[in-house]
Order: C-alpha cells, then structure tokens, then sequence
C-alpha cells in the first residue's frame, strides 16, 4: 500500500477507558470536549429537540422534515441555490467529484496527497467511481496560482481543502486563495471546496460564509467536526448540480429512512457552536502563546503553524508518541488537567505531534495557566 492508498483506522486504543474517565471527572480540559455518556448524549439531543423544532415536529421519512429543513439553512448559510444532506462527508466528495467529472467530461481531479481525499477515504475516488487525481503541489499547502497555470496535466474539477488539516489547520492568504481559484477557472475547472472546517476558515478571514462559499462551485461541510453535531455532513452548490447529486447519493446508500436525530443535533449546533467559532479562535492564540512559553526551552518542540489560523494547531514534541500518550494520561491523574488528545508519530523524524482543539472547555484557561500545566506534563517525561 503506497501513500496514496493510506487507510486512515481509529481502533479502540487500549488506554480508552482510563482516558474516558479522567477526562470526564477531569478538573480543566485544554484540547477537545469533555466526553459524555450515552444516556448523556440522548438527553443533550431531547434538549435539541426542544431547542430547534416545534413540539409536534414529526420524524422524517427519507430526508423530508427536519432534514429539509437542515439543508435549507445550510443553503441560506452559505449563499448557494441548494444543499443535500449526506450521512458522511467521505460519500458527500464522492458523489460531487462524480458529478463534476460527468460535466466537466474530464475524470480527473486536481488534488493533493494530503487531502481527506486520499489520506481518510480509501481512494474511494479511484475504486467506486473511476475517477484520477494529479497533484499540482506535493509541498504541504495549497496549490498557488502559479502551480495551477502551469502544471501540464489536465483536470476537470480542483479541490481545495480548507483548512489543509494534515499539513497543520493552514490556510492560504485571501489573495493567494482567490488567485488560485482564478486560475482554475481560467483553465475552465470548476473548484470544489473540501469544507469540513469551512465554517472555521471563515473565521480566520473575517468574511461572512457566503463569501467565502463563492470560491467554490460545489461545497461541502461537516457537523460533527468544529459544531460538535452527532454526525453527517451537506454537498451545497447551484439546484442543477443538487438535483443531479440526489440520485446518487441513494446509489452509494445515503438515502436513509430516518435520519432526524443527527439532523436535529446539526441544527442545534448550528445555532449553538457556529457564533462561538470567532471566539475559539481567539483562544487559540492564548493557549498556543502559553504553550510556546514552554516550548523555548525544548529542543525541537514547537507549535504550528504559529499563530494559529483556526481553533486547531499541532503540537510536535521531542518524545515517543507512546511515552508521550502514557505522561499525558498520568498528568491528568495527578492533576485534574486534561490537556491534549493522542500523540502520533509525525512526518518529521524524532517528533510526535498532536492536534490541540480549542473549544468552550479551553475558554477558561489563562496563557499562565497553560504554560504551567504544560511545564507539568514536560516535567514527566524526563530528558529528551
């Protein structure tokens, strides 16, 4: 298996149910949300409920109700003629790079090897519907203006993923992400926004979703990622394309009887999460100004990218992930912080990473206050 055809697993790990533990009873949580309960999380979606439907609102049948009522908003939201619901965002892609390549004429996509794409989705592209990538970059960002004009492979459709989360949560420069988008178009290739965080990229750049959304003639988001939601994820872009994605996504089995409880949860945070992501934001800033505190005095340590572009950055330490992994949990043992997820290892030799994820728990913590709980959780691991 090369790069290009990675399986991206989440076995359970076998530290699972102490992490579950401490992080519940935990005292602070830097990165992430407190984690709940089953019973939990059917009383936070009857609370949904109350929040975002009448009392006579009715289950769905097949996408009807409450589900389009949540591809309505998802529309509205981003200024687009239409949106479909989809049970995930791996079937979303799917079926817009179908389609694309459909009207386009051309079965090939201008991607990048650390897109969702080709990294999380089993090349489902490649082995379910026929279709090829090209690369016009390798280098861990998108593709400039310059790259997409003179790459001499042809394409239908360019994918941008927004932000590029393997790479670091980056983000383009508003004018370096125009550009490209003109030059794609330039070579007649319509744009395809990955948006699985698009809803925190509008915040790094100000600018209200329609705008942002307008870069792309098809889009997708995700509700479980930054908003929190139960699951599933919507293809938004012109009604014909929408009209024409319907069909297929009963093809590839998204057409679900009932789908009102993560179309319920989505709704809900939508109203809850989405206003708060300008604020997750800022925090960011604050726990990576406390972080990199620290992270001076640690050869090889560092954040990024620095600053942050949106509410998630990585971590890269000097330590084995599973070291790593065992100091963070026993940390939180001794006292109360629960600071990061899992450590990996990264791309760059002799350095594990994590993803921090701010989030409403992390809106607490002063930069002090990370900078000595992190001092803490270094203090574990011992030298380098």
């Amino acid at each position: 298996m090369d790069h290009q055809e990675m399986a991206y697993e989440s076995p359970a790990r076998p530290d699972a149910a102490r992490r579950f533990a401490l992080w519940r009873s935990g005292r602070r949580i830097l990165s992430g949300r407190r984690p709940v309960t089953l019973h939990e999380s059917l009383a936070a979606l009857g609370a949904d409920a109350r929040t975002a439907v009448g009392p006579l609102e009715s289950p769905d049948v097949y996408g009807d109700g409450v589900v389009a009522e949540l591809e309505q908003r998802v529309a509205d939201l981003l200024g687009k003629p239409a949106a479909l619901f989809f049970p995930t965002g791996t079937m979303a892609q799917q079926v817009a790079l179908r389609c694309w390549a459909r009207r386009q004429g051309e079965p090939v996509v201008a991607a990048h090897p650390l897109y969702h794409l080709e990294t999380h989705e089993r090349r489902a592209y490649r082995r379910l519907t026929g279709l090829d990538a090209v690369w016009p970059t390798t280098a861990p960002r998108l593709p400039t203006a310059a790259e997409l004009r003179e790459f001499d492979e042809p394409f239908g459709v360019l994918m941008l993923e927004l932000p590029l989360r393997a790479a670091g949560f980056v983000l383009p420069g508003w004018g370096e992400l125009t550009a490209a988008v003109a030059a794609a178009r330039e070579r007649r290739a319509a744009v395809h926004l990955d948006g699985a965080r698009l809803w925190e990229a509008a915040a790094h750049y100000g600018l209200p979703l329609p705008r942002l959304a307008a870069l792309g003639d098809s889009v997708y988001v995700s509700f479980y990622k930054a908003l929190g939601a139960m699951s599933g994820a919507a293809l938004a872009g012109g009604a014909d394309l929408v009209a024409e994605a319907r069909p297929w996504r009963h093809r590839y089995g998204g057409l679900v009887h009932q789908q009102w409880p993560a179309a319920l949860s989505a709704l809900a945070a939508l109203g809850r999460e989405l206003p708060r992501l300008p604020e997750y934001l800022a925090q960011a800033a604050v726990v990576a100004e406390g972080l990199g505190r620290v992270l001076a005095e640690v050869p090889g340590g560092r954040l990024h990218p620095e600053p942050p572009h949106t509410h998630q950055f990585q971590l890269l330490l000097p330590h084995p992930p599973e070291r790593l992994t065992e100091a963070n949990l026993r940390h939180a043992e001794l006292t109360g912080d629960a600071l990061f997820g899992g450590f990996a290892e990264s791309r760059e030799p002799g350095l594990a990473v994590t993803e921090v994820t701010v989030l409403a728990p992390a809106l607490a913590w002063t930069a002090e206050q990370v900078a000595d709980s992190f001092a803490g959780f270094l203090k574990l691991l011992g030298p380098v």
